[in-house]
């Protein structure tokens, strides 16, 4: 719903432009002088402003100049009476969307507020897409030729067009909000903003303010009219990252907000519809919290009607190298390091961590060692972990005593236990990479002629089955 506010001195003629608007599906607020039309523009997320050019103290064309200092882009409708040409010309000069004379009919008001008001959606559509642009987001930024990302890209394309709500899942940092983003770009909501919001950064009744506006003297601090994500993301995309997380006393309302497209504003009592699609994301499985009553099942639902999986990166570790040359090349223009390169040895090494905080994690590392190498070279020490990140250090089996005597039997050998392992390591890593050798080889580690010996050892055909002996 477009938001209107209308500047006069005279009462009469405020009502009835005010009920005039209303009926055709405005929000309306009214100001009897500049003065308390400036402080509403500041407290309001308005679309227009219509404006008398006649009023006592400061006038509309004082008034259009200081409106242009608090919202360059707002468009202001100038009405003036007739034979005032000059001055109307003058508030074109200034900025005035257009202007009208008095008397004018009721049809050419409408018509020229709602030019004025696409006029300023194309503005703001066009300010997304250029943020979104500068924060290198979109399809062709997600890096992978990994066999299980080739399957998101493919889920993208298909979920991209649809209408329907998407639930992305993975660990943190697996590139969900990139997911959410190319999926936006693939929709015919392209040119719509992209509203996002972190639904565990917030306490419960800020998140609530957040995701559905607030009206004035709502609660304490409540100063001003604002408007929530779901009206700034009408006509585009709404992603609520962390879902997960999300009070379960808000879970209703947004239930609403899914089935019925409306929603009412923190202390408000007006139905005001939306059209808003819901791109969800989550590090928690949902359908567990749902069994234990920690996430409402009918959201659940109404959230999971497609959904796309993330994997880790320590289970795509062939696309590290893609990844570490992509942010090479972000932290080689960003620090003025064009031919900023990492040796062999560093990258194999890289290969080997478990990444607990994925591509997020790996994107810090290059980020780092980018500053700190001593040259354009980031070697091997440039990307060990400092003495309180143990979290790199690569741990394949747990410790713990309890749990070794649940996976060892109780008379095995330290050859034995070895050797099965070993095993078992280069069955599932031929089949990561698809059974080719050379890629399996080197997220091993290894060579490939000492793969093939291996595998002779182990009695592990070209395809991962038993070689016939």
């Amino acid at each position: 719903m477009n938001t209107i506010l209308i500047v006069d001195d005279e009462p009469n003629y405020l009502i009835v432009l005010a009920e005039l608007l209303s009926e055709e599906g405005f929000e309306v607020f009214t100001a009897d002088g500049a003065a308390k039309a400036l402080e509403l523009a500041r407290e309001t997320d308005l679309d227009l402003v219509v404006t008398d050019m006649n009023m006592p103290g400061m006038n509309g064309m004082e008034l259009l100049k200081a409106l242009k200092t608090i919202d360059l882009d707002l468009p202001v409708i100038m009405i003036t009476a007739f034979g005032e040409v000059d001055k109307a010309v003058s508030a074109m000069q200034t900025g005035a969307f257009t202007y009208l004379t008095k008397p004018f009919n009721n049809d050419e008001l409408i018509v020229n507020i709602r030019k004025a008001v696409e006029y300023y959606s194309l503005l703001k559509e066009n300010r997304h897409l250029r943020a979104a642009m500068r924060s290198g987001y979109g399809f062709a930024n997600i890096i992978g030729k990994n066999k299980k990302m080739q399957q998101v890209y493919g889920i993208i394309e298909k979920v991209g067009p649809t209408p329907s709500s998407v639930l992305i899942t993975g660990e943190s940092g697996t590139g969900k909000e990139l997911v959410a983003r190319a999926i936006h770009f693939k929709s015919p909501r392209e040119n719509g903003p992209f509203i996002s919001i972190n639904c565990a950064a917030l306490p419960e009744a800020l998140l609530e303010s957040e995701l559905f506006g607030h009206e004035k003297g709502a609660f304490t601090g409540a100063i001003a009219v604002r408007k929530g994500r779901f009206e700034l993301a009408h006509t585009g995309t709404l992603f609520l990252d962390e879902i997960g997380d999300m009070p379960l006393t808000l879970q209703p309302k947004l239930l609403r907000v899914l089935q019925e497209k409306c929603l009412e504003r923190v202390g408000g009592t007006k139905t005001r519809q939306v059209d808003t699609r819901i791109v969800a994301a989550t590090n928690k499985k949902l359908a567990d919290e749902v069994a234990r009553g920690e996430f409402r099942e009918d959201l659940y639902y109404r959230l999971n009607v497609l959904h796309i999986h993330l994997p880790p990166l320590r289970e795509r570790a062939d696309d590290i190298p893609l990844l570490v040359a992509h942010f090479l090349n972000k932290y080689g223009k960003e620090l003025n390091k064009p031919n900023l390169k990492i040796d062999p040895e560093a990258l194999r090494y890289l290969t080997t961590l478990p990444w607990p905080g994925n591509i997020r994690e790996l994107e810090n590392i290059i980020n780092r060692a980018a500053i700190l190498c001593a040259d354009d070279r980031i070697r091997k020490s440039d990307v060990l972990p400092d003495e309180e990140g143990a979290s790199h250090k690569p741990t394949l089996i747990d410790p713990d005593p309890l749990a070794l005597d649940q996976l060892l039997k109780a008379d095995a050998r330290l050859p034995d236990i070895l050797d099965s392992i070993e095993g078992a390591l280069i069955r599932r890593t031929l089949k990561d990479a698809d059974f080719v050798q050379a890629h399996a080889a080197e997220s091993l580690g290894i060579t490939k002629s000492l793969l093939q010996y291996k595998m002779k050892k182990h009695g592990i055909g070209k395809d991962g089955s038993d070689a016939k002996s």
